[in-house]
């Protein structure tokens, strides 16, 4: 294992206006004010790499909930926001856009401290991809379109006009996670600001700081009052005064889903709107005729990409029988040539988990994986005496009943099994999970690639490649990975309304 650690705190290689701002407690925003928890209570931010302090944060509770879904009504239904033309609307959130690649290095720079993932991907994928969802959200605003229907039922032809308009959902409260916090904020708050909603948005006690800084450039942006309010706090305050609140009209939630139980739970007591995307178990099938190089470096990333806190990570593979060894141990090379550290040395390939209890949950597997008997190739341990760090793991001699097969690990550990060929119950091991959220198809072969994507039960599938986003393609999952779509045109339909209107004109 190739280790490159620092021996001084990470603030150290950030410049000095970052440092002063993250020495300045962070308030929350609502109504376009920065303000401080109505309790007056704080929470520390940790730099996961370190775990020295990185911030001091607001922590909202439900009174701060309260007034920004109040907030967030008002500017709904009285301010500026509710009568301003969608061109205006969308020149508002392509600035977001434009406002987040101005200040790129130093968004990136804050996902690194607060979450631990390595500066040199931030730069070139989550920062972004962030600008590029709301200046791709940006123009829907103009094309949120109805259309006139010809009533054919009992109604005499001619003397009726019927026509649907979509018009915003309303109030929205939105709950993102840790694992890409900045582009969680913009896949939740782009469509929802191109469709003229607003927004309470409450961020991970774990990362709140990105989507704190973004807060800022969205009142640079012009942003007005009320439009977007944003509140750290924690799930079981904060979180599930959110998603049970009355004046809030729809809540989407990316997250466990565990969490996601939580959230219908609480919705279901007004029937409020949820869309939801939550955790995968994601299978990876690499058959016999595929560039063999290729798949082992897909499979790589595949898994170990954001140390592997993916919700589509391709964390269970499956190998056919004849190529098993050569790829299994190719990818647990390619594992133990990974270089773990802080994420703002150039030198790092992958950071630390994001906290001490994310740590406490993969290593927990870890053991139980290998009291279960399975076998780790590479890996299998923590790493290091400060940090939440976790070697990149290859697990191996798996059971389809084991923990680590059945159970999202959240983590960088891969669980290998060679299968004989496509016919004999591939698609049906690879389909045996609660979870359908993602899955990867590497062959030569573009029939049968196509023939086994059909059959897969998940809401993406790549095929001779991972990890391929887009803003234009929608993503979401089958069965317990979610409800509904983020991203493309489908997540429209997740903060619009379609009324139909029907006038006698005869």
């Amino acid at each position: 294992m190739n280790v490159h650690l620092a021996s001084s705190s990470t603030l150290e290689k950030v410049p000095a206006a970052l440092r002063s701002w993250l020495a300045t407690p962070r308030p929350m925003l609502i109504n376009g004010k920065w303000v401080q928890a109505r309790s007056g209570k704080v929470f520390e931010v940790q730099d996961p790499a370190t775990e020295m302090h990185l911030a001091t944060v607001a922590e909202g509770d439900a009174a701060d909930i309260d007034d920004a879904v109040r907030a967030a009504r008002n500017a709904l239904e009285n301010g500026p926001w509710g009568r301003m033309s969608p061109s205006a609307r969308g020149r508002l959130v392509h600035r977001i856009g434009d406002l987040i690649l101005e200040h790129l290095d130093e968004l990136a720079q804050l996902e690194s401290l607060d979450n631990g993932k390595p500066f040199s991907v931030a730069r070139v994928a989550d920062v972004p991809l962030s600008a590029d969802m709301f200046h791709y959200m940006s123009g829907w605003s103009t094309k949120l379109e109805g259309k006139h229907i010809p009533i054919s039922g009992l109604a005499a032809p001619g003397q009726y006009l019927s026509f649907t308009r979509l018009e915003p959902v309303g109030v929205v409260g939105q709950i993102i996670p840790w694992n890409f916090p900045l582009l969680m904020a913009a896949w939740k708050l782009a469509p929802a600001l191109a469709t003229g909603c607003t927004v309470v948005l409450k961020v991970a006690e774990e990362t709140p700081l990105s989507a704190l800084r973004l807060g800022e450039l969205l009142m640079e942006a012009g942003l007005p009052d009320g439009v977007v309010n944003i509140v750290p706090g924690f799930g079981e305050t904060a979180g599930a005064a959110l998603a049970a609140h009355p004046g809030v009209d729809k809540i989407a939630f990316t997250g466990s889903t565990e969490v996601g139980r939580l959230i219908v739970q609480a919705a279901s007591r007004d029937l409020r709107k949820v869309s939801l995307e939550l955790g995968g178990k994601s299978p990876n099938i690499i058959l016999d005729d595929a560039d063999i190089d290729a798949a082992i470096a897909g499979a790589t990333a595949g898994i170990f990409f954001n140390h592997g806190q993916c919700c589509n990570a391709g964390s269970r593979l499956y190998v056919q029988e004849k190529i098993f060894d050569k790829v299994v141990s190719g990818i647990a090379a390619n594992a133990g040539n990974i270089k773990l550290g802080v994420g703002m040395d150039p030198a790092t390939e992958m950071g630390p988990l994001v906290s001490q209890v994310q740590y406490g949950r993969v290593t927990g597997y870890l053991k139980a994986g290998q009291e279960e008997g399975a076998r780790a190739l590479t890996g299998g341990t923590r790493h290091g005496e400060r940090g939440f760090f976790v070697k990149p793991t290859v697990l191996v001699d798996t059971k389809p009943d084991m923990k680590v097969v059945r159970e999202e690990i959240f983590g960088p550990v891969l669980v290998a099994t060679p299968f004989k060929d496509a016919d004999d119950g591939l698609i049906a091991a690879a389909n045996d999970s609660i979870y359908g959220l993602a899955a990867g198809v590497w062959t030569r072969d573009i029939a049968k690639a196509n023939q086994i994507a059909n059959r897969l039960k998940a809401g993406t599938v790549w095929v001779n490649c991972y990890h391929v986003f887009d803003s234009a393609l929608p993503f979401g999952g089958y069965k317990q990975s979610g409800w509904g779509r983020e991203m493309g045109q489908a997540v429209l339909s997740n903060y619009l309304e379609a009324k139909a209107i029907t006038s006698r004109i005869a």
